[in-house]
């Protein structure tokens, strides 16, 4: 790989991954100086509220029960190990797979993020509410999103087998 390769997946990589953190930071601001905690706004009565919750727990969440300490402690070095993973294998495959690239850097963005708001509040910041009658979706943010997309990126790589060899 050249080094004008590199500084090419790099910039690709910061780009990305910064615009996901730069959203997700920006929209979580604004939530948190116009709503109150707890409060929300309808935006699609019966399907849709932007609603302003912190979330202790990790996705769906998990762990949201344990003491803060243990949460701190299992999330941010998750996050941390799983961030790491992710750029190693951003480096293994942005150079011939650039569409899976995408999905890394969004993954790493997400991931950033959260982290993010675990260090400043020991808490996410959630506030996309979907639901049905009675059937909610857990609320959700920026970086959840990114997240999810990347995620549905690298699982189709995986499934029609367009992944590096290692």
């Amino acid at each position: 790989m050249t080094l004008a390769d590199l500084k090419k997946i790099l910039i690709r990589l910061v780009l990305v991954s910064g615009c996901v953190v730069l959203a997700d930071q920006a929209t979580k601001y604004i939530i948190k100086i116009n709503l109150g905690l707890y409060d929300n706004i309808i935006v699609i009565e019966n399907f849709f509220n932007i609603t302003h919750i912190l979330n202790p727990g990790g996705a769906f969440g998990i762990f949201a029960s344990r003491s803060p300490e243990i949460r701190k402690l299992i999330f941010l070095f998750i996050s941390s190990v799983v961030a790491l993973l992710v750029l190693w294998f951003y480096k293994k495959c942005a150079a011939n797979f650039v569409f899976l690239s995408y999905g890394l850097a969004m993954i790493f963005g997400g991931a950033v993020g959260n982290l993010i708001d675990r260090f400043r509040y020991g808490k996410v910041v959630d506030f996309l509410d979907f639901y049905i009658g009675s059937a909610h979706w857990p609320a959700f943010n920026v970086a959840d999103s990114a997240i999810s997309i990347g995620m549905g990126i690298l699982i189709y790589h995986i499934l029609f087998n367009k992944t590096p060899d290692f």
